[in-house]
Formats: C-alpha cells, structure tokens, sequence
C-alpha cells in the first residue's frame, strides 16, 4: 500500500478501539494524525505514545463532535497550524440500547447528536479546505446494525443507517472537486463492548457469522486506511463491509 507521507489525518473519536486502531494505521503510512477525544484525555495519550513509539507522528485534540462551534473552532486551528487537513476519517460514535419506548429523550439527542449530526459537522468544516486544494478522503463509520436493523437499536441504527445516505450524497456533492466519500460498516468487532457481552450473546452472534469470529479493529483499520490512500483514487460513495460475511 502506497504511503501517506505529508498528509495530514484528523481522526474522531481516536483515543481507543476502531478509532486508536486507524490511527496507528494511517500512522504507520506516515501521515500526521489528528486524534480527536472528547472526554477521556488519558486513552487519547496513550493512543498518541503507541503513535509516537511505533514511528509515527500525531496531536490530541478535545472537541465534542456534537457541538458546531467545537468543531469549527478545532478544525480551524488544525488547518492554521498544519495549513489543511487531508483525510477525515469520522469514528466518534455512542450508543444508548433500548426498546424504542424506554429510551429517554436525551440519550436519543445524544446519540443522533454524536453519530449523525456529529458526521455531518465535521465534513462541513473539514471539506472547505479540501474544496479549495481540490482534494480529500473522508471515510465515515457507520455499522452493520446500520444496514440491518436490530431490536433495541433502533435510533442507533438509524443514526448509522443516515451516515450511509449522508456518505452517498457527499460523494456526490464533492466529486468534481477531487474530493472522495466512503463508509467502513464494520460488524461485531472484538472490543471493549463485545467483551463485555454474556457468552450465551457471544455465541449466538458468532453462529450467525460465517467465518465463524469476531473481527478485529485493526482488519477495519485496514479497510479505513486503503480508503484513505491513493489506490482508492476512483472508489466513492461506497460502503465496505468489515464484517466476516453477516451481512452480504
């Protein structure tokens, strides 16, 4: 895979998971990684010492992806002080599961907030320096629960589902400026959350695999990180499923 040398990648929600997994990788093609955080500075400074110790080069950045001002104000000072932003990779993400009629108002606002309007914010700021160098990859994460559905998560699947419609219209949107829009759904993906499930869920989500695992984050990181260079050059508006046949 060609390199990433001289370009310059934000990454939200970069402090661990997926997100600490693309950001070693997008490292390790030599691009300068922007890890953004929202709360837990300690997890993005360790993501920023494994950059540094295997080579690569990165910041922390503590914004809220939810809040437009935030943002605005982040992107701007990534863009004065390393002159643009090549690469956005959009991995913040939350969830609150819960049948529909339990589910309280504010963790729906949350999660819509983070996931949905979140994406939306930071491919608003980040992309008015890419129009204007007439280039940019942007790879937004959204899920496998986004293109099936799943009890208990319906205002997570939906803000996933509307990463995939937003990711279409963006490609279309920024095409003729060079610029390309791609999704990663990832699965069931081997962290913190899947850890934590009774083994009775376990094996019940793994029968339903065909490979018969659980994805690991660095086999999305892989597919975040071909996105992101320049053998995706022709390769957007496309949603890449990570997720070991589930969904097919």
């Amino acid at each position: 895979m060609a390199g990433l040398e001289g370009q310059v990648a934000l990454v939200t929600g970069g402090s661990r998971g997926i997100g600490r997994a693309v950001v070693l990788a997008l490292g390790g093609l030599g691009a300068k990684v922007i890890i953004n955080y929202r709360e837990n500075r300690i997890e993005a400074e360790v993501t920023l010492e494994r950059l540094r110790a295997s080579g690569g080069d990165g910041e922390v950045y503590p914004f809220d992806v939810a809040v437009e001002s935030q943002v605005e104000a982040a992107v701007k000072k990534i863009v004065d002080r390393h002159n643009k932003i090549d690469i956005l990779i959009n991995n913040a993400g939350v969830t609150s599961d819960s049948l529909l009629v339990r589910l309280k108002h504010e963790d729906l606002d949350r999660v819509l907030g983070v996931n949905l309007i979140g994406t939306a914010y930071c491919t608003k700021a980040a992309c008015k320096g890419m129009i204007r160098q007439r280039y940019g990859r942007i790879i937004n994460l959204t899920s496998v629960v986004g293109q099936t559905g799943n009890a208990g998560q319906s205002i997570y699947a939906a803000s996933k589902s509307g990463i995939i419609g937003f990711t279409k219209s963006m490609a279309r949107e920024l095409a003729a400026r060079g610029i390309t829009v791609n999704a990663v759904a990832p699965g069931y993906i081997q962290t913190e959350m899947t850890a934590g499930l009774a083994s009775r869920l376990q094996e019940e989500f793994l029968r339903a695999i065909p490979l018969a695992r659980f994805g690991t984050c660095e086999e999305v990181a892989e597919a975040v990180s071909f996105l992101a260079g320049p053998g995706a050059a022709y390769v957007t508006g496309q949603v890449i499923s990570v997720n070991g046949g589930l969904y097919m």
